[in-house]
C-alpha cells in the first residue's frame, strides 16, 4: 500500500482528496496535517465522511511517507517545504500554483513536472514531484491542446468560462456568501486570471505560434463544476476538427469527445472532461466541462499519483456523475 500524507486537509480539495484516498485500493492515509484542527476528527470537518473514517487531523508529519499532497493556499507550499523536510524517496504533488510555471518549477533542487496527463504523461510517470494544474487551466487546455498541436491557434483565442463557488475555496468571502452568490452571476479578473500563464506555456509546448488568449472568468451560482467555451477561426470542416480531437485524445482515459451538446451535470463528481465541437461559418466553438474539485484538482492529483507509481491510471477514480 502507498502511504500518503496530506498537508492542509480541511479545505474542499483536501476533503475530496481524503475521500478518494479512503476508497483507493492501493493507497492509505498515513496522516492529515492541520495547524488549526489537530486532534479533531476529520469527519467533524468533512461531514460527508461520517462513518467512513475515524482518522483525526494531526499536528505532526511522517517524513518517510511514500507521497505527500500539498493542499495549501497559493504561496504556502514553498513556505511549508522550506520549513519541513521529507525523505529522498518521498514523492510530492502540489495542488497550489507555486510550481506550475517553468520559471518556478525548480525548488530546493526538486524539479516539478506539470501534471496534465493529456500532455505530459510520459514525464509524469518518471517524475518525483508534480505541480498539479489549476482548475480553469485544465478545462481550457483540454479544449485547445489538439488545435495548438496542429498550429491552428495563430489567431486571437476568445475564452469564456464559469466556475462553481467551491473554486473560491472554503474560506468565506463577500462573493462566496450564499446571499450574494445565489441567483447571481458576475465576472472577475477579466483578461488577467493567474491561470493564463500555465495555459500559455502548455499551448506553446508544441513549438507552434499561439495567438493572444482573451480569457473572461465568471462566477456561477452553483457549487462545483466548470463550463468553458473557446472559439477561434478554423478553415476546415467540422468533421476535420472532430477527427483531430478524436486522434489527440484516443488514449486519454478521462477526456471524451461528445457529438451532442454537453452540460455540467455530466461530469460533476467525476474525473472526466467532456468536449463538444460546433462550427459556425469559419469559427470553431469548443466547449469543455469538468468538475473543478476532481479533474480540476484532487482527482487529477490521484491520476498523477497512479502514473507516478506505475498503477493503472484510473485506479480509485471510477466515479459516476449524478445527472438527475
Amino acid at each position: 500500500m502507498i502511504k500518503a500524507g496530506i498537508i492542509g486537509g480541511s479545505g474542499y480539495t483536501g476533503g475530496e482528496l481524503i475521500r478518494l484516498l479512503l476508497n483507493h485500493p492501493k493507497a492509505e492515509i498515513d496522516f492529515v496535517y492541520s495547524t488549526t484542527r489537530a486532534g479533531k476528527k476529520i469527519a467533524h470537518t468533512h461531514q460527508d465522511l461520517l462513518g467512513q473514517t475515524d482518522l483525526k487531523f494531526s499536528d505532526s508529519i511522517n517524513e518517510t511517507v511514500a507521497i505527500v499532497f500539498l493542499c495549501l493556499g497559493h504561496g504556502n507550499s514553498s513556505k511549508f517545504l522550506e520549513e519541513n523536510t521529507f525523505s529522498d524517496q518521498t514523492k510530492i504533488i502540489d495542488l497550489s500554483n507555486d510550481f506550475r510555471l517553468q520559471q518556478d518549477s525548480v525548488f530546493q533542487g526538486k524539479t516539478f513536472v506539470y501534471g496534465l496527463p493529456e500532455l505530459f504523461k510520459k514525464e509524469i510517470k518518471e517524475a518525483n514531484f508534480i505541480a498539479n494544474p489549476g482548475c480553469f487551466a485544465t478545462a481550457i487546455q483540454l479544449a485547445l491542446l489538439p488545435l495548438a498541436k496542429e498550429g491552428f491557434l495563430k489567431n486571437e483565442v476568445h475564452i469564456n468560462a464559469i466556475t462553481g463557488s467551491t473554486g473560491a475555496g472554503i474560506k468565506p468571502s463577500e462573493t462566496t456568501h450564499f446571499s450574494w452568490r445565489n441567483n447571481n452571476a458576475s465576472w472577475y479578473k477579466p483578461f488577467t486570471h493567474q491561470h493564463l500563464g500555465e495555459i500559455g506555456e502548455s499551448l506553446s509546448s508544441f513549438g507552434n505560434k499561439v495567438g493572444k488568449l482573451q480569457f473572461l472568468p465568471n462566477r456561477g451560482n452553483f457549487p462545483r463544476g466548470i463550463l468553458a467555451t473557446a472559439y477561434n477561426k478554423f478553415d476546415g470542416r467540422l468533421e476535420d476538427a472532430q477527427n483531430l480531437f478524436q486522434d489527440y485524445y484516443q488514449e486519454a482515459l478521462f477526456t471524451n469527445i461528445s457529438e451532442e451538446p454537453i452540460h455540467l451535470k455530466q461530469v460533476v463528481n467525476t474525473n472526466n472532461c467532456h468536449i463538444h465541437l460546433h462550427k459556425h461559418e469559419d469559427v470553431l466553438l469548443i466547449t469543455s466541462v469538468i468538475d473543478n474539485l476532481l479533474k480540476g484538482a484532487s482527482g487529477q492529483a490521484i491520476e498523477n499519483m497512479n502514473l507516478m507509481f506505475g498503477l493503472e491510471e484510473g485506479l480509485g477514480l471510477q466515479l459516476k456523475a449524478g445527472v438527475f
